[in-house]
């Protein structure tokens, strides 16, 4: 049953939210040189790799300049992409995904192959059902890249963030159900409905030097 909701339901969102991916699409061409979409190495069910599509909101050649995670404040990421970060529109391409088998709507966060090296025999656990477009650790970690600052923000997330994400999808790998994935998604829908009829913080818009 969850599968075919997921089906069903990326297919729809996939012709609600053309306009606004071709609109975004457009924006990032004209930002910045380089590709709309950005194909990110990530492991899904059962350790299969697979490639998770976004609209690009970083410079490219970032993943080669830089930690997996964004930090605070990443001089990596564009104009064009701090407001798809924000809004989350970046991850609407993710419909693909879930269309083609790679994720579900909701589930663990899928993460980067480097980080998943580090995962304890416990942790892999995660791994046993299909990673997800949102989930419970994305609404506890909606501001993750606000988190990560000081001398080694990637020490950060590797000491202070993970642990606590991966104990949020163990917890949804134990009991997740529909139930459970319906409100997931209506408590994401109403944090992305927040983020687009609110304007940022002054200055929030901007890097940080």
């Amino acid at each position: 049953m969850k599968r075919a909701f997921d089906i069903a339901s990326a297919s729809i969102g996939l012709v609600l939210t053309s306009p606004i991916v071709l609109l975004a699409a457009a924006f990032v061409k004209l930002d910045s040189p380089g590709p709309v979409f950005y194909l990110s190495p990530r492991v899904g069910r059962d350790g299969r790799p697979f490639e998770m599509v976004k609209l690009r909101s970083m410079q490219v050649g970032a993943d080669t300049h830089g930690p997996p995670v964004t930090v605070s404040a990443d001089p990596r990421v564009t104009r064009a992409g701090r407001l798809l970060r924000r809004t989350k529109i970046d991850e609407l391409p993710q419909l693909v995904n879930v269309l083609k088998g790679d994720m579900s709507l909701v589930g663990p966060r899928p993460e980067h192959p480097e980080y998943v090296k580090l995962y304890t025999p416990e942790q892999r656990r995660v791994l046993s059902v299909r990673p997800g477009i949102t989930g419970a650790a994305v609404i506890v970690f909606v501001d993750e890249e606000s988190m990560l600052t000081g001398s080694d923000p990637e020490a950060s997330y590797r000491r202070d963030v993970m642990p606590k994400k991966l104990a949020l999808d163990l917890d949804y790998v134990e009991h997740h159900g529909f139930q459970r994935d319906l409100s997931i998604l209506l408590a994401t829908a109403g944090i992305v409905i927040r983020r687009i009829a609110t304007r940022p913080m002054r200055g929030a818009s901007e890097p940080r030097p």
